[in-house]
């Protein structure tokens, strides 16, 4: 049974005042239960006995490194995406129900805090060629290619013209499109000029709409956080986009995409998929696309975009089922893409694409914020290695 405290208990608990309680709850360290008295809120004994634990350890530099770098407690302050109790925010808005009629447009426009006029104007871009080698590699090839097809000016750090600003922030997203499409980039919504390329109908291009909606954002994660530091530094927004490209391209990223794919095409031999999946399981990666930390009941992204693919597909019910009662965990948004990507019919790699393509609107996001708030991104190591020779340790 659950033992709650009252707030004046929690806090004495913890060792601060009622007005840091409350400040630990809005940013999601603790949560807040309802009491008897509707003006009260009561905190389950364990959770508060599992924050003091993790703020006595934060005293020592060593168990500060620890707890921040690995999951762990918030290390800088956002306005921009709220993770809490297994939902998903971008600015207050819940993303479930902007992915039900809202474009990427919409979204960028929400986390850029700009209008979309400004930032995706009805005029078309500068039309460029298509970039060289983006048709049937929309994966590995995104970074290089992204990087030859635009420049700093329009997002420099000198560039203090909201309007221009907004509208380069734009280009850049609609910029990538073309390095992922390999067509020039246009005015078109951006999920209708994938659909365009790629030969999808009214629906493909609904799906479109949806995931990248969903991949918008995802807080701290690492290429977010890549594209903070890179904005820190005074550098430009591209540049910014360019080290999130470079961040999400690993394997336990965006790159898990590719594991995930891996996954499938051996479970294509198969005729049941629990067989592939426990050979899987006993190699050193494990079972990609399954899982979050955030998420311990199930990442709502992936399930937003799987519900209705489940229901046609008996084959993916099968092996999503089979790995649920192997590992207990359920599919990710990398396992999600991956299944939309071949329900589509789009070519390898576009799951990576789409993710990039979607997320490059929050690290553009991520770098605007920590450009304005003027701090410098610059944490200290605790050193474990040797002493310098003829000093005392």
């Amino acid at each position: 049974m659950t033992t709650y405290l009252t707030a004046a208990e929690a806090a004495a608990r913890l060792g601060v005042t009622r007005q840091t309680l409350y400040a630990y709850v809005s940013r999601g360290l603790i949560a807040a239960h309802p009491a008897g008295d509707p003006r009260a809120r009561r905190y389950a004994a364990e959770a508060v006995e599992a924050l003091a634990g993790a703020r006595r350890r934060g005293r020592r530099p060593r168990e500060v490194a620890k707890a921040t770098l690995d999951w762990g407690l918030p290390v800088l302050e956002s306005s921009l995406t709220l993770i809490r109790d297994g939902r998903l925010s971008y600015r207050g808005v819940d993303a479930l129900d902007l992915a039900a009629g809202a474009q990427a447009e919409d979204v960028a426009a929400l986390l850029w805090d700009c209008p979309r006029e400004a930032a995706f104007g009805p005029q078309a871009p500068p039309l460029l060629p298509a970039p060289a080698g983006a048709a049937g590699r929309p994966d590995g090839a995104l970074l290089s290619l992204f990087a030859a097809a635009t420049t700093d000016d329009a997002t420099a750090p000198w560039q203090h013209d909201p309007g221009r600003l907004a509208a380069g922030c734009g280009a850049l997203v609609r910029v990538l499109l073309a390095c992922l499409t390999g067509r020039p980039p246009g005015a078109a919504p951006l999920h209708r000029q994938c659909a365009a390329a790629w030969g999808l109908d009214d629906d493909g291009a609904e799906w479109v709409r949806r995931a990248l909606v969903l991949t918008a954002d995802h807080e701290l994660n690492a290429s977010g956080f890549t594209a903070r530091c890179v904005a820190s530094t005074g550098a430009s927004l591209r540049a910014a986009v360019i080290g999130g490209l470079a961040a999400l391209s690993g394997s336990r990223h965006g790159g898990t995409t590719a594991r995930v794919e891996a996954l499938w095409d051996g479970l294509a031999r198969d005729d049941a998929p629990a067989p592939s999946l426990r050979r899987h399981l006993e190699g050193a990666d494990g079972l990609p696309g399954f899982g979050h930390p955030l998420y311990p009941r199930g990442d709502p992204r992936a399930e937003a975009l799987l519900a209705p693919l489940l229901r046609g597909d008996p084959r993916l019910r099968d092996l999503v089922a089979a790995a649920e009662a192997l590992t207990g965990r359920r599919p990710s948004i990398d396992f999600a893409l991956v299944a939309l990507r071949r329900r589509l019919g789009l070519e390898r790699g576009s799951a990576f694409g789409l993710f990039a393509l979607g997320r490059s609107i929050g690290w553009i996001a991520h770098a605007l914020e920590q450009r304005r708030s003027g701090q410098l991104i610059r944490p200290r190591a605790v050193y474990v290695g040797p002493e310098p020779a003829g000093r005392p340790a």
